[in-house]
């Protein structure tokens, strides 16, 4: 393995002093924001996660390589590269094999921080059920890496285009605990609240890394959601998030969008009917999930360094 991962220097020493790291994703570069729009906010990101007291580690596939910790270069190459593969848990090693570039979504992510000893990943909202899945079967493969990966996940919730009760429902089914932190309800990415409530709320957030901790000593094998809403201040207004909502998911039946396309489609359409509003409220949400992943990390690593 020391052969495919490219573990930045910093990354690497931070690591080896067992001090806090926070995993960050790669789709935001390439299909989350136009570009150079995506490498700003990855680089905002990393600022924040410095910022809060971590090594930021964003993680991307280059030349045959899954780098852990990403200079500007490579995220501008990674921006840059024309056709650039969405990586989750089916086609990673397919394209690592390739030597073609890839992003890594949240399942993917997970996979690679954990195989490098990176306990806490931040990212937007999660994959989950999507609406219609009972026809389609259409279902994240970031549940199936929650279910077997032991990452902390931090997250303003799943994305909001998904079907939010059956994705909390196969949470539970799948063992994965949701943890609140200073909220009683799963997010729902552009908003706060979405009706559906987490299997625990934490307002502080050293008893939440106490949880955490021990769902992972206890050995359940899987990963930990911590739902994060967007701050208040920052929230979507209801009635402009309802209606962008519907129109977008109106637009996809009608354009037969499916698969993996889903979420881009959405997003993008999104962005156009919300006047970049939505583009400016992810922005908020993931900052603020870099910070609070930066700090819980600092928590979780605290029994290792006093080891």
């Amino acid at each position: 393995m020391n052969e495919i991962f490219c573990i930045a220097q910093g990354v690497a020493r931070a690591l080896a002093a067992h001090a806090p790291v926070v995993a960050l994703e790669t789709t935001v570069v390439t299909h989350g924001l136009p570009h150079p729009d995506g490498v700003a906010a990855a680089l905002a990101l990393e600022a924040e996660v410095t910022a809060a007291g971590a090594v930021p580690a964003t993680i991307g596939v280059l030349d045959g390589l899954v780098h852990v910790g990403m200079d500007e270069a490579q995220l501008e190459r990674l921006a840059t590269t024309p056709g650039v593969a969405k990586l989750n848990l089916s086609n990673f090693a397919g394209v690592l094999a390739s030597g073609a570039a890839g992003s890594t979504t949240v399942a993917a992510t997970m996979f690679a921080a954990h195989q490098c000893g990176i306990a806490v990943f931040a990212t937007g909202g999660i994959g989950g059920v999507h609406r219609g899945a009972s026809e389609t079967g259409d279902i994240s493969a970031d549940l199936t890496a929650l279910a077997r990966i032991p990452v902390a996940v931090v997250c303003a919730g799943a994305k909001a285009i998904l079907d939010l009760p059956r994705t909390v429902e196969m949470l539970e089914t799948l063992g994965v605990p949701v943890y609140g932190y200073r909220t009683r309800e799963f997010p729902a990415f552009y908003r706060r609240e979405s009706g559906l409530p987490v299997d625990l709320a934490f307002d502080d957030l050293a008893l939440l890394a106490r949880a955490i901790r021990m769902h992972v000593e206890l050995g359940f094998g899987t990963g930990t959601l911590v739902a994060n809403p967007v701050p208040e201040a920052d929230a979507m207004p209801l009635d402009l998030y309802e209606s962008a909502l519907r129109t977008a998911l109106a637009a996809a039946a009608t354009e037969g969008v499916r698969g993996r396309a889903v979420t881009p489609f959405l997003l993008d359409r999104m962005r156009a009917i919300t006047g970049g509003e939505s583009v400016r409220v992810n922005l908020a949400l993931l900052r603020n999930n870099a910070k609070v992943a930066a700090r819980l990390a600092a928590l979780l690593a605290e029994p290792l360094r006093g080891a």
